[in-house]
This record gives structure tokens, sequence and C-alpha cells, in this order.
């Protein structure tokens, strides 16, 4: 079915869902809400649902700039971390699959997968410092997925890296070719795919059950963090109104 810029496929062996908002594929509220709702109504039995995006330019350059002020904030922080609850509940196995940009809160949605296969066109980063916020979801990410003191770099620098330096710092599983790319993920995946169904769920409970994975608690920690602490400093809405105007912001440190 199509959804507000978001597509879903489904077979038998897996579930698509397809950002389709090109170029940049910007996560506004309604491709977020459409996002939530998608993951919600999966059937049980999909064993592997994978995340990709039309176009070869971005898998997503992030969350709509203007959806972080004032009274939309709100409804776009619960639409997304509503949608990443969901995914991180699925007992499917989850993948991104990443082919050009994949920023602010595209990165954050790919790195709630299980595994992001990258072409090695693909960069990552988290760039929400320089509009003076941070992104609530990738801090608990950065201080897992990497070491956290590379993790706390990318959070702090806004840097974006490229495919194979996030491969090396543990954010994307597999580096493959552009050219080719579909059939290069399918390969990959065959090392996966072929075992039995419902030994891959089980496992996956039991590495998520090993993790010992508290999620939900530390992202209602810092999601208040965010919206409390964080959005009410002039700097917050400095950053953020620099960036749709196209200037330099001017931090006042408050």
């Amino acid at each position: 079915p199509l959804m507000n810029k978001l597509r879903v496929e489904l077979t038998d062996d897996r579930a698509r869902i397809i950002l389709a908002d090109p170029p940049l594929h910007i996560l506004d509220v309604a491709m977020l809400e459409s996002l939530r709702d998608a993951l919600g109504d999966l059937p049980a039995a999909i064993p592997l649902v994978i995340i990709e995006s039309e176009g070869e330019k971005a898998f997503s350059a992030g969350a709509s700039v203007p959806d972080h002020l004032g009274e939309r904030l709100g409804p776009m922080l619960d639409a997304f971390h509503e949608a990443l609850r969901r995914l991180r509940r699925l007992d499917a196995i989850t993948v991104a699959k990443v082919r050009g940009l994949c920023l602010g809160g595209g990165c954050e949605l790919a790195l709630a997968c299980d595994f992001v296969i990258a072409s090695d066109r693909a960069k990552f980063g988290q760039p929400e410092i320089h509009l003076g916020v941070f992104p609530p979801v990738a801090a608990w990410q950065l201080a897992r997925s990497t070491h956290p003191r590379k993790g706390l770099e990318l959070f702090l620098t806004g840097d974006a890296i490229g495919a194979e330096e996030a491969e090396r710092l543990g954010l994307v599983n597999a580096v493959l070719a552009f050219e080719g790319f579909d059939a290069l993920v399918e390969e990959w995946l065959a090392r996966i795919t072929r075992h039995s169904r419902s030994s891959l769920l089980l496992a996956k409970k039991a590495f998520r059950l090993a993790e010992a994975d508290d999620f939900e608690a530390r992202l209602s920690e810092i999601e208040r963090l965010y919206r409390d602490e964080l959005v009410p400093t002039a700097d917050a809405t400095e950053g953020l109104v620099a960036f749709i105007e196209k200037r330099k912001p001017v931090w006042k440190g408050r």
C-alpha cells in the first residue's frame, strides 16, 4: 500500500518499507506517522523487514527542521520515537539498506535496525549539533554501536563519515559496491535468510535478552532532557531558525 510519502511492499518472506519523498526523503510529521503506522500494521509472521529509499542520492537526510519548532515539535518527536519503539519491538530481523546520505533522523532510523548495509557512496552523520540541538535517539545508539569515545565525537562534532569508516566503527555491517547494490545486498542477506525462520527469530530474541536492553526507559529519559531542558534554551531556537533562514547561528550559550 501507498502511505504518505512511504510505500509498503509485502511478500511471503519480507516486508519492504520504502521512503518515497525524493531526493532527500526528509522525515516530516506525515512521513513519520506513516512509518509508525506501517511498522504497527506488519503481519506478525513476517521474518524480514527492509527499510530503504527510492532513488540514489539519500536514504534520508533527516527529520524536517521546521518540525523541531513550536507546536510541531511534540507531534514530530511522538511519531518518530513511537516508530523506533515499534521497530525495536519487532520479532522480525530488520535491515537498513543505505545507498547515499544517511544523516540526522535518517541515521537514527538506520541504526535502529538490526543490520545496516551500505553502498560505498553512503555517508553517515548526526549534524544536529550544528543547529544547536542534539539527536535524542542517537545519544543511546552512539554510546552502544561504537566505542563511546568515538560515539561522543560524532555526537558533538556533527561530522559526517564515509561508509568504510562507519563500518570500522561498528555502525555498519557491510559496505558493498554502489553498482549492483541490490543484488549484492541479496547475497549478503542470504547468509542469514537461508536458515530456519523460527530459529532465526528465537535466536534474535535470545540476543536481545542477552543485551539486557533498556532502550525504552533510556529513550524516555533522554526525550525529557531534550524537551524540558534543551528546547527552552535560546540557542536551540537560534540554531534551528538560522538553518531555516540560511544564515550562521549566533550562539548565546544559554
